[in-house]
């Protein structure tokens, strides 16, 4: 299987994983701003199989089939290279999972957003709760996109607004909704991401306080397995984090890589 991504800069591999349905553009868009003026890093953003434009076979049913897609990839894109590894959501999921199969090969790990268990229903999650909002912020959307967005971002200005129409509704719209629901029937991964031996780089842990996807408790669970990790909860922040509070964002995701760059590429 050939997933389609785009790369940008040199140096350094990150690889920035997506989360569920949308495409790489989510995180193209939230992480491209921290590279501004900060060299020495080549941003690989893959679309997940069945999203974006990464056509998806029907043999892929399962999150471990996709967890085996993002393997290969990595295996022709990065071989045995060291990489950084960002995942939001989904893509946090499979991050651990990768940095679990990968120990010596993941310099450190940010997660934004990430599931914690698995399964909806046993999730804890608070009520849907609109932070806040202005009025007319998604003129010009289509009714899927308008109700998306009204659904399930808990900032409702025209700035996240304008983020969600270009970075988060196009993956949306082309998502396969085919694989969605096969893969959905078999979200869990067959083992635990943290299963074997603790995590012991720098990491980074990033929840939305308002979260009513993912929450926040059940990540604060994963910490023993992460010694070196930052762990945030933000307050005004939903499942949309990196766009309802860029500023906060931007700056623990640059503390992060001063940690990587201090502790593990300098040594």
């Amino acid at each position: 299987m050939k997933l389609h991504y785009v790369a940008e800069g040199a140096g350094t591999p990150l690889l920035a994983l997506h989360g569920w349905s949308p495409d790489h553009r989510l995180m193209h868009g939230c992480l491209e701003p921290l590279f501004a003026n900060r060299p020495g890093y080549q941003r690989i953003y893959p679309d997940l199989p069945g999203m974006g434009k990464s056509p998806a076979p029907a043999s892929v049913a399962c999150t471990e089939d996709v967890l085996a897609a993002v393997h290969e990839f990595v295996g022709e894109v990065l071989g045995d290279a060291p990489f950084l590894l960002a995942g939001e959501s989904f893509g946090g999921y499979l991050s651990r999972a990768l940095a679990r199969d990968r120990p010596g090969q993941v310099l450190g790990l940010a997660l934004i957003c990430p599931v914690g268990v698995p399964v909806h229903s046993e999730r804890t999650v608070p009520g849907f709760r609109v932070m806040r909002a202005e009025p007319g912020a998604t003129a010009g959307f289509d009714a899927a996109a308008a109700a998306e967005f009204t659904a399930n971002t808990v900032v409702q200005t025209a700035e996240t607004a304008r983020r969600f129409r270009e970075e988060i509704a196009p993956g949306l719209a082309v998502a396969d909704t085919a694989l969605m629901e096969r893969v959905l029937g078999r979200y869990a991964l067959d083992r635990s991401p943290e299963e074997g031996a603790p995590f012991e780089r720098p990491a980074l842990i990033l929840t939305g306080r308002q979260d009513q996807v993912v929450g926040f408790e059940d990540q604060f669970a994963l910490l023993p397995h992460y010694p070196r990790a930052t762990f945030a909860v933000i307050d005004v922040a939903g499942h949309d984090l990196q766009i309802e509070q860029p500023r906060l964002f931007e700056a623990l995701m640059h503390e992060w890589l001063d940690r990587v760059e201090t502790e593990v590429l300098t040594s």
